[in-house]
């Protein structure tokens, strides 16, 4: 376990906070420039949408599990309310509605909830939206979420423990966190930064700081504080010659955790 000073020390990015709301101008400046770009399958990020194909193919697989729901199901998520905590243009939102979840996804960067607005439109889904931070949800829909989900946020936060009670504070008692970043090693830098950003070019220049990165124990420890209880944890894994993400259990770069509430 991480103590108080440890915590603090390992939680403080490099991005400046605004107030008590958590966020940075700058980093919501950078998914204002990539929000247009998101959904483009033959885009310039469509390596990114392979990553996030993987990535809620997972969660679907996990919240069916904690729920005892079939994932093979037409609609296996029927019924449940979840809440997508930094939705960014709505990639994660879509496939939860798709599955028959009730969907809020919210974020403070307005260009990516118009995006998605327009594209859950265009998709003839039904999801809500709002342009708001976490902390004024948390005030408004406490203990009102089966699952929330906060996915490549926490590394663009200045305060990475009030993003974590903030998300348990949104979930029901016994409902599930699910909690999705960056491992911050050498291997996160060469791949989630060089490689992704420099080299691949599949993420602009820029889009990480790798000081901001979270390592599982870290993870771990700030949700220990809020009493979630981890319950499974996966890590993500690119291949280069079939351009596609699988998961892993090598928790080296991009990983993800969830919770029992």
């Amino acid at each position: 376990m991480l103590d108080k000073s440890t915590l603090k020390s390992v939680t403080k990015s490099n991005t400046e906070a605004v107030g008590s709301d958590n966020f940075s101008p700058v980093e919501i400046a950078k998914f204002d420039q990539l929000a247009e770009s998101w959904w483009d399958p033959d885009g310039q990020y469509k390596t990114a949408l392979e990553f996030n194909r993987a990535r809620v193919e997972y969660f679907i697989a996990q919240i069916c599990t904690f729920y005892g729901r079939v994932p093979n199901d037409n609609f296996p998520l029927q019924g449940l309310n979840i809440l997508d905590v930094g939705c960014g243009g709505g990639l994660v939102c879509e496939p939860l509605a798709r599955a028959g979840a009730n969907v809020v996804g919210i974020d403070v960067s307005e260009v990516s909830i118009e995006v998605a607005k327009r594209h859950a439109l265009q998709s003839g889904l039904h999801i809500e939206y709002r342009h708001e931070h976490a902390l004024h949800t948390s005030q408004v829909d406490l203990r009102r979420y089966d699952v929330v989900i906060n996915a490549e946020v926490i590394e663009h936060v200045a305060d990475q423990q009030a993003l974590v009670a903030q998300c348990s504070q949104l979930c029901k008692v016994g409902g599930c966190v699910i909690m999705a970043t960056l491992n911050r090693t050498i291997k996160s830098y060469l791949f989630g930064i060089l490689g992704a950003e420099y080299i691949m070019r599949y993420l602009p220049i820029g889009t990480h700081n790798w000081r901001a990165f979270v390592k599982p124990a870290e993870l771990q420890a700030m949700a220990s504080t809020m009493q979630l209880k981890l319950v499974a944890e996966m890590g993500m894994a690119y291949n280069p010659y079939t351009q596609t993400w699988r998961t892993t259990t090598n928790l080296g770069v991009n990983y993800m955790q969830v919770y029992k509430c």
